[in-house]
């Protein structure tokens, strides 16, 4: 083996290879004739290893640098005829530009970060318990039925909401807990210009001793007028969610008509955008942590319906379309 070793090096250091690639595959590859040396080493007897190693070594070595030599060489030779080559055609493909929900998504996340809210994120396929029972949602729930939701098989499903993320998060968390978990999510609904199979959310939470419905309707107000500007209002509906109790929905002034009533908010000059409410007990519960000394609350939005109304778009179908033209025009955004 050591003559085959010093043939080899003499090859190397003749070598009269043009391209790294075709010295690559000779000799550096896994088929190559210096790994084939390596697979044999095992053969040499115990007393000769020592030797044999450290020339096989080097034989390595000093391929591994003809090999990066070349590639020196191949990008020299590349600069130079950028820069000499005054005749080549200019490149002129389109440059992409991030999509419109990873633009909102971001904006919504880095609000919240400014008042201490970090990211978490969960599975889309959730089993019953973090998708509803834990959330207390009641066995005869519409959600639980195959027309609303897609079963991958009993009790396991593609989760419906990212509120599965908070049950995760508050059965493995310290409290108090400040998280937001934006994400995708999925429902059996018709497609439509108003509604998706797939869509994406981002929900918030807090737990904490002495968490009050104000704490949370200041929350959101800083958020509306963030997002949508400083002039923006907010109104709270009172609702009904399973996970909270009271339960609400917010509405803001329509951000198109500033209010005086238009199309898009079909004239009232609100438009809903999020439900929120304070944590359940029963659900903190589930979780195993005390209701009796902790409260808290959560909200949910989705961020189809958020970029909507910031870009003002009609059709949430083109935000799944990959269409360019509807793409190309968020590269300033």
């Amino acid at each position: 083996m050591k003559e085959r070793i010093e043939s080899l090096v003499k090859e190397i250091s003749e070598h009269a290879y043009d391209k790294s690639e075709d010295f690559k595959l000779m000799f550096l590859s896994k088929k190559g004739k210096i790994q084939t040396l390596f697979n044999e080493f095992r053969n040499v007897a115990p007393d000769q290893k020592k030797e044999i190693g450290q020339l096989l070594n080097g034989l390595k070595e000093k391929a591994n640098a003809c090999y990066n030599e070349l590639l020196m060489k191949e990008s020299v030779s590349s600069d130079t005829c950028l820069v000499d080559d005054m005749t080549r055609n200019v490149d002129n493909r389109n440059i992409g530009a991030i999509h419109p929900l990873t633009l909102v998504r971001r904006e919504i996340c880095d609000i919240f970060s400014k008042i201490g809210f970090t990211v978490e994120e969960g599975p889309e396929i959730e089993d019953d318990w973090h998708l509803f029972s834990a959330l207390n949602f009641p066995p005869e729930h519409p959600a639980r039925d195959m027309q609303d939701t897609f079963f991958v098989e009993k009790d396991i499903a593609l989760r419906t909401h990212t509120s599965s993320v908070q049950i995760r998060c508050l059965e493995n968390a310290t409290v108090p807990v400040r998280k937001l978990f934006p994400g995708r999510v999925f429902r059996n609904e018709a497609i439509s210009a108003r509604a998706h199979c797939m869509f994406h959310q981002v929900e918030g939470l807090y737990v904490d001793k002495n968490v009050s419905f104000k704490d949370l309707k200041q929350v959101l107000l800083y958020f509306a007028e963030e997002l949508f500007g400083p002039e923006t209002k907010i109104r709270l509906r009172p609702s009904f969610f399973p996970f909270t109790e009271p339960s609400a929905e917010m509405d803001i002034t329509c951000s198109i008509c500033g209010g005086k009533g238009c199309n898009i908010c079909k004239g009232s000059g609100w438009v809903e955008i999020l439900g929120c409410g304070m944590v359940d007990p029963n659900v903190l519960a589930n979780c195993n942590i005390d209701p009796n000394v902790y409260t808290g609350y959560a909200f949910g939005m989705g961020i189809e319906r958020i970029a909507m109304l910031k870009y003002n778009v009609n059709d949430i179908r083109l935000y799944f379309e990959n269409d360019v033209r509807f793409l190309s025009q968020f590269k300033n955004a």
